[in-house]
């Protein structure tokens, strides 16, 4: 089989044509280069309108990457034609496998893109002999495509989110969608403050604000404000997973204080190595640990106080009725501001303040949970380590939507990479 057959059948251009194939030196390495040359009669359309109009001139011939085969770098030359519109007047002619000065094909760019998911930027740029800047652009180009050719509709239940980036107190507030149907990254702004949420609001649109029934955020005053004001339908929940962090940190921060404490006095350190024992659910716990914990828990420490009050409000959980929550909720805060457990005592006046969002929990019948907004978060931190070298927010938002934002991609003949 030709080389041309092959081309033919996996690239095949209306008005255009191959006519030969060769091999060149290009950059230093050997390269297979086809030359692609307009049919006979065939005029050139305008890139701006896309209809056909007469040829002006001929440009000189310009190189596009394709991917590559059996190891050797892949070009298509040609040499684009001017058309002289009547409407429009006169530009470079509208070429299918590529987009105004873009020296990577289409196709190209949708190959490097998707082994920028398997891969970091930098490994996918060099195995295929390719530029960190070129990997970039090929990803950008799917992620415009992507977000412009997106369904937003049917979107009913959110998570909203933050995540730190590079040093700093820099956040990246993130929005994913959590229907059943579709989970997804659906928005990323800067900060996390009102205005970053409330753009994200404006850009979906009113019809499609009124849509949404749920809603899964943490405790954040900006982004509840904001969720009020504009989804003001939708029940707003704070689930478990964020309140039992905050149960986590009170203890962690107490347990510190005391370990500081028998440090300063001279006394054995009884927590020494005990962070995890304390942090962790019990069924997670190793064999050695759970005998460990059990050893500790007979000592009258603060920590091991705050610890077993945690474990006394995990019962909050499996109540059927909100209303039977609820008074378990009021009677556990009442007995815990009357303890000298200043962290623990900072959580109930939290809970307090957001009961009523935290009983909505009850109301959705726990069927919504940040654990798939976590999980993302992960992912998304994870992408952040992969893609190394971000140079700007928008690199770094670009990365992100394409990893998590499950985006349609451009419609192509053949699929190089699955």
């Amino acid at each position: 089989m030709q080389i041309k057959t092959l081309l033919n059948t996996v690239e095949n251009f209306k008005s255009f044509v191959y006519k030969a194939v060769s091999f060149e030196v290009i950059n230093g390495r050997k390269a297979l280069v086809a030359d692609i040359k307009p049919r006979v009669n065939a005029k050139p359309e305008c890139s701006v309108c896309g209809k056909r109009a007469s040829g002006y001139d001929t440009q000189p011939s310009r190189l596009y990457e394709y991917p590559p085969l059996w190891g050797f770098q892949v070009f298509f030359r040609y040499s684009p034609r001017r058309a002289a519109c009547p409407v429009d007047g006169i530009h470079v002619e509208r070429i299918p496998w590529s987009e105004g000065k873009e020296q990577m094909t289409t196709t190209y760019k949708v190959f490097l893109s998707r082994w920028a998911k398997r891969l970091s930027w930098k490994e996918t740029a060099e195995i295929f002999k390719s530029s960190w800047d070129s990997v970039y652009r090929a990803v950008q180009f799917v992620v415009a495509y992507g977000l412009a050719h997106r369904d937003l509709e049917n979107i009913t239940e959110i998570g909203i989110d933050e995540i730190q980036v590079w040093s700093g107190h820099k956040y990246l507030t993130l929005v994913y969608q959590l229907d059943s149907h579709a989970k997804r990254l659906l928005w990323s702004g800067p900060e996390r403050k009102a205005k970053t949420l409330l753009k994200f609001f404006m850009e979906l649109g009113i019809e499609r604000c009124l849509r949404i029934k749920f809603v899964c955020s943490d405790m954040w005053s900006p982004y509840l404000k904001v969720i009020a004001k504009k989804a003001s339908q939708a029940l707003n929940i704070l689930d478990r997973f964020h309140i039992m962090k905050k149960f986590n940190e009170a203890i962690d921060q107490i347990r510190r204080e005391e370990v500081k404490k028998l440090k300063d006095e001279g006394t054995d350190n009884v927590l020494e190595k005990s962070r995890w024992l304390l942090l962790k659910r019990p069924e997670n716990l190793t064999e050695k640990q759970t005998v460990r914990l059990s050893q500790i828990v007979k000592i009258n420490l603060s920590s091991i106080k705050a610890y077993l009050m945690r474990e006394d409000f995990q019962r909050f959980w499996e109540y059927k009725y909100p209303a039977y929550a609820d008074r378990f909720l009021e009677n556990w805060i009442t007995r815990t501001l009357k303890t000298n457990l200043e962290p623990m005592k900072k959580v109930a006046k939290m809970l307090r303040n957001h009961k009523q969002l935290i009983l909505n929990w009850f109301k959705a019948d726990g069927r919504l949970s940040s654990g798939t907004v976590e999980g993302f978060n992960l992912k998304a931190k994870l992408t952040m380590r992969k893609a190394y070298g971000y140079k700007s927010l928008e690199c770094l938002q670009t990365a992100l939507y394409h990893t998590l934002g499950n985006l349609p991609e451009p419609i192509l003949t053949h699929r190089f990479c699955g």
